[in-house]
């Protein structure tokens, strides 16, 4: 069994509260746990209005599925993401 772990460092500019910050990150979560099937959360600078870091995990017995789900994932936010801003990724496999 693989587990895939993404972990996505996002900018959020033009954030000016953390009740807007939980309103443009929510829709992201949702959103990728609806079409991909992961479990999904914000794991860390919650305090910070114009920074998130979200994590992304799926399962598989398929070391190679995992990484190009994850990967498709990073794709599918530089690609659709008009106002967030991907700073950082990291895919990691346990």
């Amino acid at each position: 069994m693989k587990i895939g772990v993404l972990t996505l460092h996002l900018h959020l500019p033009g954030c000016t509260s953390l009740k807007e910050k939980r309103g443009r990150i929510k829709p992201v979560l949702s959103r990728l746990h609806r079409e991909y099937n992961l479990a999904t959360a914000e794991i860390d600078l919650q305090d910070q209005w114009q920074n998130a870091v979200i994590a992304a995990v799926t399962v598989s017995n398929d070391a190679t599925h995992v990484r190009q789900m994850l990967q498709t994932v990073v794709d599918f936010m530089l690609v659709h993401s008009a106002d967030l801003e991907v700073v950082d990724n990291q895919i990691e496999l346990i």
